[in-house]
């Protein structure tokens, strides 16, 4: 029987030819920290080298991944270089004090192994000497490599188990959104700070009115309202931090349950990637782990937190076609409430540019992108459909209108004033952190200079920022003072006496005419058929139907009124062509596509309509050219020119110097011999004097 050879007889020349790599790490800071003995006994395994046959020379240390876990190699900078160095033949042995150290994940053990194996390298542990390339060493080191990864797994589970637990009965401690902290004996409560507790509320409220994330963003931007948010890094870590509201910020408060005083646990899970970069997926509610509802205090209840999920929803672009998308800033008054009447789904807008503005047409054309249908379900031009239903508005609304404008003017004061409270709240904490650092400066010792300059400049900089606050504070307080003066309310009451002026304005924004229409209105539903039909479902649930005619196509919008075709044919009688067009703009006459006539409109304009032109009206009146007149009388067409300069002549021109004539008969020739042409000339004048022969 053949005894079995020691272990260190596995180290040849060959290994000792090449360095020693000794691979150093723990999982986290805290470990190489507290767990010293642990890193102590990981640097000891040089000692087992040098008793190997290695020199102190060739062993190398790599402990740059002190604080890394070891469940994948993404960030372990010096895991991967041991790796390249075994790879290019380099290491004549790797050494750990356990598997653990080296790799939690099996695939990195394994891809570690097999290049060991193709390089000839050497593995050493605490518990012995591996030669790779041996099948029954590398089935054991495969074997601690699983058992390694298993064990990970048991204690994640083991803690994850009890976290989960906690969290099932609404215990578990997590970090809170601003506005919520722990008092004393860990229960939830709203913030002590007035200013943090009166900002949030303010926020919801807003939101409440506004139903946009975005709008409420504006708002608090124009009323310079500051909002407060944790700062989780750095040297402020865990206090309150004040600045400026961002869409993501307030989409976050929006989402987060424990505003509404509900505990919710899993609403993201962590996956790994192949690049072992771990990425945070969000969950729908229905897959959160657990949700409590009522836990404790919130600002807003637990049915107002749903709605305004569903408005969310609601406003995003990225869902389906049944959404009402927020209110925009194209002229489309139905945008976003409109309803195909065939296939029921929600017809979108489509603009052209039409005499200047932007003409809206609603299409539904779901079934056509998603089908390759070749035509569209229905396509209505929307600017008859829009005025309709703003008529249909304006003759709803009653004289009680003013008292609505009152409520509204109340509650615009209501809001102003509580955006005042607000700013000077932040005033006020201003002067506090101000006054303490007076204090704090004032209670330093003279003789420690270096200390009294960094509490003077901190006390410079609380100065700075009073300064800023009080300034903005006093401005805004102008400006709401300017927003609701005298003269602005009893406008605002003249205003709301009559709606139509109100809606009639250009100066009233397209998203607020559209945010008044949604106030009233659910949804409108089109049918395109012999007539165009309106079914308007109001707010209250009661309906109404608007039958109108077909609009008219493009072309036809574009025909030249009937009026100014009349215009043209009466005035043709008496007048050649560009003096018709002359005429028309005098008048203030319009093409139909609304541009001031010229002599090629009037042209077209005729030929289109088979009008006849100036020269057939005047020949069919029996009026003679100048050479058919002067063959009848005998003389020159020089002549008959003549008497028309002397008015001897009836002329009528029918385009720009041409004319034809009356028959004057024969009383004309006798006249023509004793006319005498003398031309008489003065600076740059000619003055033409005509002599009659007595």
């Amino acid at each position: 029987m053949k005894t079995p050879t020691p272990s260190h007889h596995k180290v040849r020349t060959v290994h000792l030819q090449r360095d020693a790599y000794l691979y150093v790490r723990q999982s986290s800071m805290r470990q190489v920290l507290e767990n010293t003995e642990s890193t102590k006994r990981q640097y000891q395994l040089r000692e087992r080298a040098l008793a190997l046959g290695w020199i102190s020379e060739q062993i190398r240390v790599i402990d740059c991944d002190q604080g890394c876990s070891g469940a994948s190699d993404a960030g372990r900078d010096g895991f991967q270089q041991l790796v390249a160095e075994v790879s290019l033949g380099n290491a004549g042995i790797v050494m750990g004090l356990e598997v653990s150290r080296l790799a939690r994940n099996n695939a990195d053990w394994q891809r570690l192994l097999q290049l060991c194996a193709f390089t000839d390298t050497l593995i050493l542990d605490q518990d012995g000497l591996y030669d790779p390339s041996a099948f029954n060493d590398r089935l054991l080191l495969g074997l601690k490599g699983t058992m390694s990864e298993a064990e990970l797994h048991v204690l994640k589970s083991r803690l994850q188990q009890g976290i989960l637990n906690k969290a099932l009965r609404g215990e578990l401690k997590i970090p809170l959104p601003v506005g919520l902290v722990y008092d004393e004996l860990d229960r939830v409560v709203l913030s002590a700070d007035t200013q943090v507790r009166e900002t949030m509320k303010k926020f919801f409220v807003t939101f409440r009115r506004l139903r946009a994330a975005s709008a409420v963003v504006k708002e608090f931007r124009r009323e310079n309202i500051q909002v407060p948010h944790y700062s989780r890094t750095g040297p402020k870590s865990s206090r309150i931090i004040w600045g400026d509201l961002t869409h993501s910020q307030a989409l976050r408060i929006l989402h987060n349950p424990r505003y509404a005083g509900a505990f919710a646990y899993g609403r993201t899970r962590t996956r790994r990637g192949p690049d072992g970069i771990v990425r945070y997926h969000k969950q729908s509610q229905e897959n959160w782990t657990c949700l409590i509802q009522d836990v404790h205090e919130g600002y807003i209840s637990w049915d107002e937190y749903q709605s305004n999920q569903r408005i969310l929803t609601a406003n995003a672009q990225a869902y389906s076609s049944d959404r009402h998308t927020p209110p925009r800033e194209g002229p489309a008054l139905l945008q976003g409430i409109i309803m195909c009447g065939r296939c029921g789904k929600r017809m979108t807008v489509r603009y052209h540019q039409r005499r200047g503005q932007l003409t809206p047409e609603y299409i539904c054309q779901r079934d056509k992108i998603e089908h390759g249908q070749s035509k569209n379900c229905q396509l209505v031009p929307g600017a008859a459909i829009d005025q309709s239903i703003g008529q249909m508005l304006v003759g709803m609304v009653n004289s009680k209108n003013i008292d609505v404008a009152v409520a509204v003017q109340r509650e615009l004061q209501n809001r102003l004033d509580e955006a005042d409270r607000l700013r000077y709240r932040h005033v006020e904490r201003c002067r506090y952190e101000a006054d303490l650092a007076r204090r704090r400066y004032l209670k330093v010792d003279p003789e420690k200079r270096y200390v009294a300059e960094v509490l003077e400049a901190e006390w410079n900089e609380k100065l700075r920022t009073l300064d800023e606050a009080q300034s903005a504070y006093e401005a805004a307080k102008e400006r709401d003072i300017a927003t609701l003066s005298q003269n602005h309310t009893a406008a605002l009451k003249a205003l709301a006496s009559d709606f139509s002026t109100i809606w009639q304005k250009d100066s009233l924004p397209n998203r607020d005419r559209k945010r008044i229409v949604r106030l009233l209105i659910e949804d409108v539903t089109i049918i395109r058929d012999t007539k165009l039909i309106c079914h308007i479902r109001f707010k209250g649930g009661s309906c109404r139907t608007l039958n109108m005619p077909l609009p008219q196509p493009a072309w036809e919008q574009r025909r030249t009124p009937p009026e100014v075709v009349r215009a043209i044919d009466e005035l043709l009688d008496d007048h050649p062509e560009f003096k018709v067009a002359d005429m028309l703009t005098e008048r203030g006459m319009k093409s139909g596509a609304d541009q001031s006539f010229t002599l090629d409109h009037v042209m077209r304009i005729r030929i289109a309509y088979g009008l006849p032109n100036r020269w057939t009206r005047l020949r069919k009146q029996g009026k003679l050219l100048a050479r058919e007149l002067a063959d009848k009388l005998g003389i020159t067409c020089g002549k008959i020119r003549r008497c028309r300069d002397l008015g001897l002549l009836t002329a009528y021109e029918y385009k720009r110097g041409k004319y034809l004539y009356d028959d004057p008969g024969p009383g004309l020739v006798n006249r023509v011999p004793k006319l005498k042409m003398n031309a008489h000339f003065t600076g740059s004048h000619t003055i033409k004097e005509v002599q009659y022969a007595t």
